[in-house]
């Protein structure tokens, strides 16, 4: 006998079929983020008044769920089918930065191109673009990728055309993060560990190279072994944010209380909202954040394992590779905050102001969740996501 499925059934199958634990780890990523861009710019007050920053976060944040909400519908296998031309697609806009005219330039670094009241910061893009472009190498060569160096080295040399792309803005942050993405992603591709402990040595030897040979990056090393040796000039960043940290103890002074963000610490509401977040919700709240990207990761990485198992393998390296990019960069701005790494301008995913992060990040999370949903259905067609039932 035909029965026919009730609408609560087909409500419940859709509602198992959404990964809850991921959404409600990066809503609550973002939910922070806004509380701690709100606490940490309210005393810079720019042409809309002391909520200038809140503002265009929250106008950042209507776009990032927009696009991701449009990301739903996509299949994977559509970002498969186009891997390699968005990857030309992220050198394009990586060119057009460095285009005189179109490049816009702060702090002696040219990373945006100005679009009206935006800025369109392309390497951000970039990140993802780079992602789908490795998990359709490693699906088309796998054999190579397994057996041969050439398999190895060959997007190795198309990626090295996006490096130097982000060494002429100058985005030595990126380019660690893109580089580490893309070894991590061939290591789980099936790359021999020999390859891969030599191109890690070799990646190693070139970021030391540029270090030694830029004065600035060698004086943020420098500094950053021991920033009281020079606090007031290029120890005065890292140190700033550790009398943060100090300042905050086991929970905090209090949302709002912080001092150090008021004109002490630089970037306080970008790169180094985590040091806010130290001193104003202490030891406490410094661990739940990590706790939230470590789950964020775990969530990322298991869509991945679920995925292979279907045989759906680029599917699976994207969600690795999107795991890889938010946990590398997470780890490196907070390894930053605490002085454990040198100086880097990179965002805190989900919670730094940052409008092209932001939208970026939320997209992210949205192919995830497409990933998640279709490991569960079975569908990959377009459409379809929960809330079309």
């Amino acid at each position: 006998m035909n029965t026919v499925a009730r609408p609560r059934d087909m409500l419940s199958a859709a509602t198992l079929s959404v990964d809850w634990v991921l959404l409600v780890t990066a809503l609550t990523l973002i939910g922070l983020g806004i509380v701690m861009v709100s606490s940490a710019s309210l005393h810079l007050a720019g042409s809309g008044g002391p909520f200038h920053y809140l503002s265009k976060h929250m106008i950042a944040l209507t776009l990032g769920m927009s696009a991701a909400l449009l990301t739903l519908q996509i299949p994977s296998n559509w970002w498969k089918q186009g891997s390699t031309w968005l990857y030309f697609l992220g050198l394009i806009l990586l060119i057009v930065v460095l285009v005189p005219g179109l490049g816009k330039t702060v702090n002696g670094a040219t990373r945006w191109v100005a679009l009206g009241p935006f800025n369109l910061q392309t390497s951000e893009f970039m990140k993802l673009f780079m992602i789908f472009y490795m998990a359709g190498y490693l699906v088309r060569r796998q054999v190579e990728v397994a057996h041969t160096v050439w398999g190895v080295v060959k997007p190795l040399l198309l990626l090295s055309l996006a490096v130097i792309l982000l060494m002429a803005q100058p985005d030595f942050g990126t380019t660690v993060v893109l580089l580490a993405t893309a070894l991590g992603l061939l290591f789980l591709g099936g790359a021999p560990l020999w390859q891969f402990g030599l191109l890690l040595l070799l990646a190693i030897v070139g970021g030391a190279a540029l270090v030694v040979t830029s004065p600035y990056r060698l004086e943020r090393v420098t500094s950053f072994l021991n920033p009281w040796a020079d606090p007031l000039d290029s120890g005065y960043q890292l140190s700033q944010a550790l009398i943060a940290f100090g300042r905050g103890e086991w929970t905090g002074v209090g949302l709002g209380n912080g001092i150090q963000k008021q004109f002490y610490l630089p970037e306080a509401h970008t790169d180094f909202i985590m040091a806010v977040i130290g001193e104003e919700f202490g030891l406490v709240g410094t661990l739940t954040v990590i706790a939230l990207f470590s789950v964020l990761v775990w969530r990322a990485f298991s869509i991945g394992a679920a995925a292979e198992s279907l045989q759906r393998r680029f599917a699976a390296y994207v969600s690795y590779g999107i795991g890889l990019w938010i946990g590398l960069q997470a780890f490196i701005n907070v390894g930053v905050n605490v002085g454990l790494l040198p100086t880097k301008g990179l965002t805190l995913p989900f919670i730094s102001y940052g409008s092209n992060s932001m939208i970026i990040s939320c997209v992210a999370v949205a192919v995830l969740l497409r990933i998640h949903w279709e490991n569960r259905t079975g569908n990959e067609g377009p459409g379809g996501m929960p809330w079309r039932v």
